[in-house]
């Protein structure tokens, strides 16, 4: 447990939800407190994208329709928010005219925000991002083991003659010796490649593949299980790519795949990880501008909801 009493959201018997600032479930910003367990920050990037752009406005949206969370998470039973200190950081500024910097810049923020034990959750942005977030908590915890929520692999190896976009952050991952090479995962991965070497170069990099298909065969408890097992009690890095979700559950992404995962299958998956050594997570490439009714919006929202309260369930032991 933290030393000090949390601050937590505003009170929404007192202050609407759709009234006051409009940060990440209504919490604090970093500004308002003198230590962080948890922050939340959001990364307005889009310039890797290889279809249709618009993640840059995705924390914002993500920041809208958190104001609906509620503290308390039955499922986990946890108060998330009571039993840890979570803030929201704001945004992280990084260029959008150059990749190259931009990835340097946000492993430099990234390793800023966490030098003190906080830990952190990104809402992006493409996936280009995970890149400098998965070098940061490297530093910090050696080589991770990754759950990479996704209807794509992101293992290619370039775009365009390009080796840094939102299609190659996990190549380079396993490239530079970030990942645990042991404990790689895909998860929800579906839809057309560009040829059957796609897999075998993705195998030859570490990863295991668990479809939009397999999930739904398996069903969430053994999909959980044979999870636990690959990734053990290493250190964990999940990262959410909103289109793991199928086009009804999130049509407000980049390069959206038929045959998805609910997003009922995505939090019960995520919630059976409780336990787990989990040290840092991001959730990208949504893109409002394509959302209907907030849909995207509320299940990222939702999505890093359940990622923060796996963060405060280890925090609060």
């Amino acid at each position: 447990m933290t030393a000090q009493s949390p601050i937590g959201p505003v009170d929404s018997s007192k202050v609407p939800r759709f009234a006051g600032f409009a940060t990440f479930a209504r919490l604090p910003r970093a500004d308002q407190v003198d230590r962080a367990d948890v922050a939340v920050a959001g990364v307005p990037f889009d310039a890797g994208v290889s279809y249709r752009p618009g993640a840059r406005f995705g924390p914002a949206a993500v920041r809208e329709a958190s104001r609906l969370l509620r503290p308390y998470h039955p499922e986990l039973d946890v108060s998330p928010f009571a039993a840890t200190q979570v803030v929201d950081a704001g945004d992280i500024a990084i260029n959008p005219f150059n990749i190259g910097e931009a990835i340097e810049t946000l492993q430099h923020e990234a390793e800023a925000l966490t030098a003190d034990g906080t830990k952190l959750v990104t809402v992006g942005g493409d996936h280009t991002i995970a890149l400098p977030l998965l070098r940061a908590a490297a530093r910090k915890h050696g080589p991770v083991a990754l759950l990479h929520f996704d209807a794509h692999l992101d293992t290619w190896d370039t775009y365009f003659g390009e080796p840094y976009t939102h299609g190659t952050p996990f190549r380079r991952a396993s490239e530079e010796g970030i990942l645990d090479t042991s404990a790689l995962s895909h998860v929800g991965t579906r839809g057309p490649l560009y040829g059957k070497r796609d897999l075998e170069e993705d195998r030859r990099l570490g990863f295991g593949i668990v479809t939009s298909g397999d999930v739904l065969r398996r069903g969430v408890a053994e999909t959980v299980d044979a999870l636990r097992q690959r990734i053990g009690d290493r250190p964990l890095y999940v990262s959410v790519d909103i289109d793991v979700l199928d086009p009804a559950h999130a049509p407000g992404t980049g390069t959206p795949e038929a045959g998805g995962m609910t997003s009922r299958e995505l939090l019960e998956i995520l919630r059976g990880l409780a336990g787990c050594n989990l040290i840092g997570a991001d959730v990208v490439e949504l893109a409002p501008a394509y959302d209907h009714a907030e849909i995207t919006a509320i299940a990222a929202s939702h999505v890093a909801y359940d990622l923060v309260s796996l963060l405060a369930l280890d925090g609060s032991k």
